[in-house]
């Protein structure tokens, strides 16, 4: 397998964004939706922000090891 070209990961990064983006607002709605329906936050909830505190964990993570490893 051939290894990407700046513009080929850019591309990918942008699609990988969007989809992330859709994934958010899909369980925005079904998570509005189902609380109206059932008066209480259920699996959705979880999974819309446990998905978003493990993108910031990770992001913060390698923030600080790619800092670290410039020093």
């Amino acid at each position: 397998m051939k290894k990407m070209d700046e513009m080929e990961l850019s591309i990918s990064l942008k699609a990988i964004k969007w989809a992330w983006a859709y994934t958010v607002l899909f369980l925005v709605i079904w998570d509005i939706y189902d609380y109206k329906q059932t008066g209480t936050f259920g699996l959705v909830n979880f999974l819309l922000i446990t998905q978003n505190l493990v993108l910031m964990a990770i992001h913060s993570f390698l923030k600080w090891k790619l800092g670290k490893d410039e020093k």
